[in-house]
């Protein structure tokens, strides 16, 4: 019987709506943007010379950071039964079939538990890295 599901994309891209949202109504009330406005720029121009550039590096960070939280989300589904079916590897679903062996292979859930961890750090540490790097206001760079 195939089982229905829902995207996660479509319940989470309204937290990215709203944060574009509040960055782009931000920036487009400094002053470089009223100057090009005066200066007769148009419209698309002042969107994508100065609004996207400001725009587009919190994005990343944000989504990087969310990779994360992505990850374990699927996980915790795929543990529960909830992800994709059997033939498909997932470290959830790798966790689940490991757990009537913990007391004699533990390994069978400390190799997909490490992998989980290892891939989440990893995203997070590239998304505090980029946040680092593409910081407008860190002036100071080592």
């Amino acid at each position: 019987m195939p089982q229905a599901r829902t995207p996660l994309a479509s319940v989470w891209w309204v937290e990215y709506a709203r944060f574009v949202r509040a960055i782009v109504l931000s920036v487009k009330a400094k002053e470089f943007v009223l100057a090009a406005r005066a200066s007769g720029t148009s419209d698309i121009g002042i969107m994508t010379r100065h609004i996207l550039p400001d725009v587009l590096s919190p994005v990343i960070v944000l989504a990087t950071l969310d990779m994360g939280k992505l990850i374990l989300v699927i996980s915790g589904l795929s543990f529960l039964g909830l992800g994709a079916q059997p033939p498909a590897p997932e470290w959830g679903a790798m966790l689940n079939d490991g757990r009537p062996y913990l007391q004699v292979a533990p390994q069978l859930m400390l190799y997909p538990g490490l992998a989980i961890m290892t891939v989440v750090l990893a995203f997070n540490l590239l998304g505090d890295g980029l946040r680092d790097a593409l910081d407008p206001r860190d002036t100071v760079r080592v």
